[in-house]
Parts: structure tokens; sequence; C-alpha cells
């Protein structure tokens, strides 16, 4: 299926941008229902020195660089720049270009959303019991908002009305040959309803008018499963989509914002995914601290499976709340990832200069970096290695589970961090003098230079 992010409407959306942060973080503050759209984003400018052009285009590697040097970026800023970590907004276009493709995906969301309520009338609601008090209110605020946004979409002028149903054509033949499974679609839907009502409710996004959020975040939860049918819904997603939801807070960018991020993460959901990032986070783990390892995958022990929600949320609850968004912007950016292939590719090349030497002609049995040690992975080794003594004193899963339930909210991100950037940095170190001891004993200076080369990739002083 054609990608629903990519075409070019016809004319420019003709609204002028207004403080879209300030008024972002005052409907926050009150604590109302989310936005249907926030078309005044897309004109808004980051601050972030050297990060955007005039024109509003922004230089990804600088961003992806701020953020991870940085720790984060302020709250006042981090909606608009998730935009584009994420990928809802191409880094490469400009203030006028975002404007355009603006209206063009909330026609898009519009009409997905509505294809889905007509093939399955009975899951547009939230079937209540009645003694959830709170979810009975929240159903009141988003019926409220959405009178609101009926009333907004009347008062819209002529020109404007005339652009958007061109857009809205232009959709409904984009997804004119979708079809749903029904007896799929109701069970993801199913799930979802007992999902939603289990997010973190305690966040102040979700309380007074903020509950209608609920109902929001389960008609993106639903939108997506419909139009995603190979990856559909799992549990652990809704907490996941309320970040975005939260930050964003608007219906449509978050839809779009966590579509993008599921177009790369979504086999984490799924179980030879996620079944794959244990096995890493074993393998780093037996390279930084063996007798741990050893200790975690004894009979008695359930292995790594203790991680699994520490490395499908992104430690969502093991940190403080604000500190979880910082360390999940900062795990997204992908900047260590991203710095591991070149060194991979720096080391690549001296093999390649050397083929041709009579020294170097056997092949080289040498350890190499593994690139898909991710720095959440990193994440993970710097706490189990932070609790070492205590891990070593459980005896079975239940106990580890304990311990592990007992960290939620406890630990310190800028520490963290700090070891986390540490051991990657000396296992990429490890792999760099195993590969220069090799083969370049004969120049001292290009030992020096490559682990120079190396620490300064790394963004370690």
């Amino acid at each position: 299926m054609e990608d629903p992010r990519t075409g070019s409407p016809r004319r420019a959306a003709g609204e002028e941008a207004k403080s879209a942060v300030g008024h972002r973080s005052d409907v926050r503050f009150q604590r109302r229902v989310a936005a249907v759209c926030s078309p005044a984003v897309a004109a808004a400018r980051l601050t972030l020195p050297g990060v955007m052009d005039a024109e509003g285009r922004v230089d990804e590697s600088r961003l992806r660089m701020h953020i991870f040097k940085n720790g984060g970026v302020s709250p006042s800023e981090r909606g608009l720049v998730w935009r584009f970590l994420f990928g809802m907004y191409p880094c490469s276009s400009t203030a006028l270009e975002r404007s355009l493709l603006q209206e063009q995906l909330i026609m898009r969301y519009q009409v997905m959303k509505r294809k889905w309520q007509q093939f399955l009338p009975s899951a547009v609601r939230m079937h209540l019991n009645g003694t959830d008090a709170e979810l009975v209110a929240a159903v009141r605020y988003f019926d409220q908002r959405q009178t609101q946004a009926q009333q907004q979409t009347q008062d819209q002028s002529e020109e404007v009305r005339d652009r958007l149903a061109f857009l809205e054509l232009q959709a409904q033949i984009l997804f004119e040959r979708v079809t749903f499974d029904q007896r799929e679609l109701r069970e993801a839907t199913r799930i979802i309803d007992k999902d939603v009502p289990r997010t973190n409710r305690d966040l102040s996004y979700y309380q007074g008018e903020g509950s209608g959020n609920l109902l929001v975040l389960r008609d993106i939860l639903i939108t997506y499963a419909a139009f995603h049918p190979e990856v559909s819904y799992a549990q652990g997603m809704n907490d996941l989509c309320s970040r975005f939801l939260e930050v964003l807070d608007s219906e449509v960018d978050t839809f779009w914002s966590f579509s993008c991020y599921m177009e790369k993460f979504s086999k984490d959901f799924r179980a030879d995914g996620l079944h794959r990032k244990i096995e890493l986070e074993a393998a780093l783990l037996k390279e930084l601290d063996p007798q741990l390892y050893a200790h975690l995958v004894t009979d008695s022990m359930e292995s790594f499976t203790f991680c699994h929600r520490w490395l499908l949320l992104g430690f969502q609850r093991e940190f403080e709340h604000s500190d979880a968004l910082r360390l999940f912007e900062i795990l997204s950016c992908d900047h260590l990832e991203l710095i591991s292939q070149q060194v991979d590719q720096a080391r690549y090349q001296e093999r390649l200069a050397r083929k041709f030497s009579a020294e170097d002609s056997s092949e080289s049995t040498l350890q190499a970096i593994n690139t898909d040690f991710t720095f959440e992975l990193f994440i993970c080794a710097a706490i189990l290695l932070e609790n070492r003594e205590a891990l070593l004193r459980c005896r079975d899963d239940v106990q580890l589970i304990q311990f592990t339930s007992s960290l939620q909210g406890t630990l310190d991100l800028n520490s963290t961090l700090k070891k986390a950037e540490r051991h990657l940095y000396n296992y990429c170190k490890r792999c760099a003098w195993d590969y220069m001891n090799g083969h370049c004993r004969e120049n001292k200076s290009k030992e020096v230079d490559f682990l120079y080369q190396l620490r300064s990739l790394l963004v370690l002083k």
C-alpha cells in the first residue's frame, strides 16, 4: 500500500503560525482534551542553535547530536522536535511545505478513522459498565471536544473548505481498496478497550477534563490497528502511544508520529523481535560481566525476561516521568547507534587499505564491534551492573521480578546515562584495540589517532 504520508496537495495552507509552543503549554496546563490537529505548529521555529535554517529546514544530524549531547530538549520545544525526530515532518521540508503536508495528514487521518468506524460501527464508542466514574466523565469531555471540532469546521472559509474537500477526495481514493478483517479488528478493539483504561491515569495529562484523552488514545490505537493489520495491536502500545499524545497534544500528529516510530520498532512487539532483543542484552552482559551473566542464566532464573518491560517501553516506569521522556528521545535520536556504524566502517577501511599486504594475507579472526548492541541495551546493562550485588543475591525468577519492580521510579537518569556511555565507550575501545594490536603494531601513531577519533565520535569528555 502506498505510504499515506506522501503526495502533494494542490494549494498552500494559508494559515499564519501562532505561538504554537505557548498554545500547547496552555492547553496542557488546563488539562483539556487534546486538539484534533495543530496546524500552527507547522510554521513554528526551533530555537536550538544551528539546527533550523531561515526557510525552516532542519539539519537532522545536528538535531540528533544536540539531543544526545544535551540530554534531551526543553519541554517547551519537545513537541516540535518530536515531529522531526520521529519523521512526521521531513527534516528537509520548509515551513511552507509543512503547512501543505499538515492539511494532507489531517484529511488522511480523518478518512482512515471514518472508514473503520463505518465498517465497525459498534466499536465507535467504548462500552462502559458504569462502575468507572472517571471513564464515564471522560466520554462526556470527549464528546464535548467532538462538538467543538465540528463547529470549528463549519466556521472555516469557503476557500479552506474547498481545499480540504479536494484533499479528502484524494485520501478517499488512496484508501479506497483497503479492506479490514472484521474478526481481527474486533479482537484488537477488545484488547485496546481493556488496555486504555489501564494507561497511567496518575499523570496530570489525564486528570480532570484531560481524562477525555483516554478516548483520543483509543481512537488512535484502533486506527493504527485497522490500517496496519500485520502489526495490529499488542499490549504495551497504549503506554508507548500515550507518550506521543502527551507531548504532541494532537490526535492527528500523534497518530502519524506513532506510526513512523512503529515502522522501525513494530518488530519489538512480536515474540521473535523481543526474544532477539533479550538475547542481545544477554550477549552484551556476557561481554561486560561474565559472572553476573552466568548467575542470571541458571536454571532457577528465566534468563533475561525480567528486562522485558524495560526494553519494550524504553524504561518508562523506572525513571521519574519527565526523565523517562528525556530518555525516550535520547534513545530515539540513534546517535550512538550511528556512531557504532561509523567505527565499524573505519575498521573496515583499515582492513581494505591492507588488503594487498603480505603480512595480512590470512583472514582476520579478530572481534568485531556488534552494531546490534544499541544504546538502550547499554542503559539496561548499566542498571544491572549498578545493582550487581542485589541481583547476585536473587535465587529465582520471583525474586528477580520483585527486585526489578522495586526499582520503579527510583533510578537517576544522569548517573545511568554516564555509566551507559562509559560501558559503550569501553566496549568499542576494547574492540578497536584488539584490531589495532593485530594490524597496526608497526605504526604507533595510527593507534593513537584511531582511538582519539573513536573518543571524539563517542562525544565523551
